[in-house]
């Protein structure tokens, strides 16, 4: 069953960073940048060579001047590592026109490739890496913190460098027009997700903020014609309680969502300039198998969530709430969907419509706004630049184009057990004195091949664990809530297990 995301504050008591730490090493994971890769990552910060149109270097003096757009990034609380920043305003229509005015969306992202020189031994460790790495008390990132967390992040008050976007919209919300261009940019404000969905429910915001829920909503609905699937997946949270620890479900708050969709939206665009050029790199996925979303819909009946024959999927999962334990359930399983990702590049002819979807997106989409913490990001950027200014790619992008799909691929791979691990140590960790005891659980999963094993998930704490009754016992009742005693956990040696009780 797929896991969920975790976020750490700094509850985590000092056993359990031992044993992130030992994970770490058991995983082998860098835990510093070779000498020759931190040496370029510092030279570069303080003197970026910016890739001018013409092939040629430029410098920070040298590059359009935007800082008179007053963005803003939106990032968790404590985020340093900032690849996007925004500017929202309206669109008025033309003098004597009768059409609506519409919206300019100004999206800056982090220009890595002014830092990173291609062939060099950053670039190469770049290639390594592949993303930043996420456990639940540090990060491990894809550049030396000097760049990621300093000269190439939109921190407030800093002139940067930055692949500035200009997304025109109707008043529908629908694109009309896209520019991209390299920039000099300054970020006027570093905002969290909470404070913002705290002044636009209490109408205090000012317009460029206050259009984050309004472009928001119209990108929401077009992704609900489109037939699209925005997965609202809760999350796991480690939080002090009493002086102990625990685990609970976090569902994101709409300011998130709205977010994305800008983000979204800027990765859409994207994929349709680098279609048009013939140059570039995508994010893909198949559609689901018809097997898939019948055997969802046994396990939709199964947890109880109420799924009409004439209700499509997509149609589906934007009725559920994650704050329902059966529903984040489902979603949980939903997840499922979404496997098979990858990415597909093409050089001088672009891929058939059928093997250029998204299926999730239910359109062409690319990764194209977190180059600080995403490898393919920056080739993205290069490509999308050229395509924009109708001119030819830089060789060194097209000459990395046909090992990307497998460097992302293996790169994801690295992540998601990152992720597994993870969350496997934590819940551990957090439950290691309580084994015996029995807890209220719900089983959102049974192995099709032996139903006396499954997942359960926890009402409380957090937890989602593997369950199993004895040999030649009853089958597990998928769907049902069942008090469940657990058996195991030892903190990097074994996750959670439960038995009925």
């Amino acid at each position: 069953m797929p896991r969920l995301h975790m976020h750490v504050t700094d509850a985590a008591e000092a056993p359990l960073r031992v044993a992130l730490h030992e994970l770490r090493g058991r995983l082998e994971i860098p835990d510093h940048f070779p000498p020759t890769a931190q040496a370029e990552a510092e030279s570069a910060a303080r003197a970026p060579r910016i890739p001018a149109a013409d092939g040629a270097v430029a410098t920070e003096h040298t590059l359009e001047d935007a800082t008179d757009l007053p963005l803003f990034t939106l990032d968790p609380p404590g985020s340093l590592d900032l690849d996007q920043a925004m500017f929202l305003s309206r669109r008025p229509a033309p003098p004597g026109s009768k059409a609506r005015g519409g919206y300019r969306v100004h999206y800056a992202i982090a220009d890595v490739a002014s830092f990173v020189t291609p062939g060099g031994a950053l670039d190469a460790e770049a290639h390594h890496r592949v993303n930043t790495l996420y456990f639940p008390d540090e990060r491990v990132p894809l550049h030396p913190y000097v760049l990621s967390e300093g000269a190439a992040s939109l921190l407030p008050d800093r002139d940067r460098p930055a692949v500035l976007w200009q997304l025109d919209l109707d008043a529908d919300g629908a694109l009309t027009g896209t520019s991209v261009r390299r920039a000099l940019v300054r970020s006027r404000a570093k905002l969290d997700y909470a404070g913002v969905q705290r002044i636009l429910d209490d109408h205090t915001a000012e317009e460029p903020l206050a259009l984050l829920r309004e472009i928001g909503q119209l990108r929401e609905e077009r992704e609900n014609a489109r037939g699209a699937i925005s997965l609202n997946v809760p999350e796991q949270e480690i939080v002090e309680q009493d002086g102990c620890y625990t685990l609970e479900y976090r569902a994101p708050l709409p300011a998130y969502a709205w977010n994305a969709q800008i983000s979204l939206l800027t990765g859409m665009a994207a994929a349709e300039l680098m279609l048009a050029s013939g140059t570039g790199i995508l994010r893909t996925l198949p559609s689901a198998p018809d097997g898939s979303v019948a055997r969802l819909r046994l396990t939709a009946r199964a947890l109880g969530v109420d799924w009409p024959h004439h209700t499509s999927y997509a149609a589906l999962i934007r009725t559920l709430d994650p704050r329902r334990a059966t529903h984040a359930a489902f979603l949980q399983e939903c997840t499922a969907l979404l496997r098979g990702a990858g990415y597909t590049v093409f050089d001088g002819t672009a891929p058939p419509a059928s093997e250029a979807l998204h299926a999730a997106v239910a359109a062409p989409y690319a990764h194209a706004t977190a180059p600080l913490r995403r490898l393919a990001d920056r080739y993205t950027s290069e490509l999308c630049l050229a395509a924009s200014a109708g001119a030819a790619p830089p060789e060194w992008v097209r000459s990395a184009l046909p090992a990307l799909p497998r460097e992302m691929a293996l790169g994801t791979q690295r992540a998601n057990q990152v992720e597994r691990a993870c969350v496997d140590l934590v819940e551990a960790a957090l439950l290691r004195d309580r084994v015996g005891e029995i807890f209220e659980a719900l089983v959102v999963e049974i192995q099709e091949k032996d139903p006396t094993h499954g997942t359960v998930h926890l009402y409380d704490p957090a937890v989602i664990g593997t369950v199993e009754t004895a040999p030649e016992g009853p089958a597990l009742p998928l769907g049902h809530r069942i008090p469940v005693r657990l058996t195991e956990a030892e903190p990097g040696h074994h996750p959670v297990r439960f038995t009925p009780a």
